[in-house]
């Protein structure tokens, strides 16, 4: 899949699924959370999104992309991702992972 500026995305998850175990991987997921979490608010808003985009790579999402973000992973309808939005929502970006390595995050899931 190509985004608008020729980036290619490739996915890496069930790769790091394999690598890490399904375990490590939820908490490396968290750690991506972390990464873009509003600290006083303690979910990731548009401004923090915006503000630490770049530790993503995609320091040029513009609004639009970013809002876009956020409504595809708000599962309660708040305008912010919490942690379990935010993983939830990386999981479904990858396809290659829900079709590879089910079983694996199911235990993950289930055991964190």
């Amino acid at each position: 899949m190509a985004s608008r500026n020729g980036v290619v995305f490739e996915d890496f998850f069930p790769a790091m699924v394999e690598k890490l175990g399904a375990e490590g991987f939820m908490k490396e997921l968290c750690n991506g959370f972390r990464l873009l979490v509003d600290g006083d608010k303690g979910v990731i808003t548009l401004e923090s999104l915006k503000k630490n985009s770049a530790l993503l790579g995609v320091q040029d999402m513009s609004d639009e992309e970013a809002i876009c973000m956020l409504r595809e992973g708000d599962l309660d309808g708040d305008g912010t991702l919490n942690e379990m939005e935010f993983c939830t929502l990386m999981l479904r970006l990858s396809p290659d992972l829900i079709n590879t390595s089910m079983k694996l995050l199911i235990e993950a899931i289930v055991n964190f």
